[in-house]
């Protein structure tokens, strides 16, 4: 399990040394810097693959540490053909536009499953209950946008009725959460963030969540029990695309945010909205439609490589030895 430290966010000597055009930055360079490089290691010689396929020398402007994380600030334009290099280098990129400023506070608002933890909670209990095969079919339709997310909701929790409570304290209390969920939420609140769950999910599973991270604030859909026993239904209105969006509205209004310091981060069709109505959305590990519609995806680091990303908000040369 991750430890609750914040992510240190510095210059390193095995940078300079591995890329000695980062020696010379000036902040006036910034005005040359068009998008980040990052990841565990970032080799000379990825550099000298990105120089092949631009026909011109590739150097990086600046560069730090996040973590054990590597990131480099770039020049230039980030281009299809440089997104999938990095894709077959195993490294992540973003561009540089509308970045969250980690110097003010914001709002970090993060789907559940499958994003803050490495599970969809409806297909957990589905297996203990026995349709597991079943439920996760209609789930990966659904995350992929095949389905309308309410509807395919109320048919998954159908499935379920008669399941006993003990399943969902089960599931509850082994919930795995993604790697660096706990310390890019500390990291978060360190810097005076908010960080909220919106989920399609159920409360048994972000309560958790929000008792374990200190969280602002965590909203999903409510199981009906009865008896000790799940009745098949949900009690209330559907925590849908829409919700999810005026969640982060509603809570950067209530916490006087503006729009431009708030983040959005999930993996699913259902979070696309939400991801659009935030200062910056980012797709994480997420599916082809919502990598394409975000403006950032993460495709290898773990949550660790959101904090990547603000950390170019924390101008390099104000960065600690």
């Amino acid at each position: 399990m991750d430890a609750f430290s914040a992510y240190p966010i510095k210059k390193h000597t095995k940078l300079l040394n591995r890329f000695p055009s980062i020696r010379g930055f000036r902040p006036s360079d910034c005005r040359q810097a068009g998008w980040l490089l990052f990841g565990l290691h970032i080799s000379p010689s990825y550099l000298d693959d990105f120089s092949f396929l631009t026909g011109e020398r590739v150097r990086p402007l600046a560069g730090w540490t996040v973590g054990p994380y590597e990131v480099l600030l770039m020049r230039g334009e980030l281009t299809p053909e440089i997104v999938a290099l990095c894709d077959a280098l195993f490294l992540d990129c973003s561009g540089l536009e509308n970045i969250p400023n980690l110097y003010e506070p914001g709002l970090a608002l993060f789907d559940m499953d499958s994003t803050a933890i490495q599970i969809e909670c409806i297909d957990e209990i589905a297996k203990l209950a026995g349709v597991g095969e079943q439920v996760s079919d209609v789930t990966e339709r659904a995350m992929r946008g095949e389905l309308d997310f309410e509807q395919s909701l109320r048919q998954r929790v159908a499935t379920l009725k008669g399941t006993d409570v003990s399943v969902l304290e089960h599931v509850r209390d082994n919930i795995p959460y993604m790697p660096g969920m706990r310390r890019l939420t500390a990291s978060l609140q360190a810097r005076g963030w908010k960080v909220a769950i919106a989920s399609g999910g159920f409360t048994w599973f972000s309560d958790k969540l929000k008792n374990d991270l200190s969280l602002a604030y965590a909203e999903s859909n409510q199981l009906v029990i009865e008896n000790g026993k799940l009745t098949g239904e949900v009690a209330g209105t559907v925590v849908d695309a829409q919700r999810k969006a005026d969640i982060l509205r509603d809570l950067a209004e209530s916490y006087e945010y503006p729009p431009s310091n708030t983040l959005a981060v999930g993996d699913g069709a259902n979070d696309l909205t939400m991801m659009a109505a935030a200062g910056l959305g980012i797709a994480y590990h997420a599916k082809p439609k919502v990598q394409q519609a975000a403006q950032v995806s993460i495709r290898h680091a773990d949550l660790g490589g959101v904090m990547c990303v603000l950390s170019a908000s924390l101008l390099p040369q104000r960065l600690s030895w």
